[in-house]
């Protein structure tokens, strides 16, 4: 299916929000993930269902300042 995964257009076999991490690899960088812009619980990861065209991101906390 057809996801916009990040701000691009991807083809993935993944069902779940986990599938899509271990399909990408990112699984340990990514600490919140929403999908067409609601926040998904990471504890719903494996069983929150995508669908066709869903904009998915994937967000990590980065450190830093000044």
């Amino acid at each position: 299916m057809q996801l916009i995964i990040n701000g691009e257009r991807k083809e993935s076999h993944a069902k779940t929000i986990k599938a899509l991490l271990d399909e990408l690899g990112i699984e340990s960088k990514v600490m919140a993930a929403a999908v067409n812009m609601n926040v998904v619980k990471k504890e719903l990861w494996e069983s929150y269902e995508l669908e066709q065209n869903d904009k998915v991101e994937f967000l990590q906390f980065v450190g830093g300042g000044a």
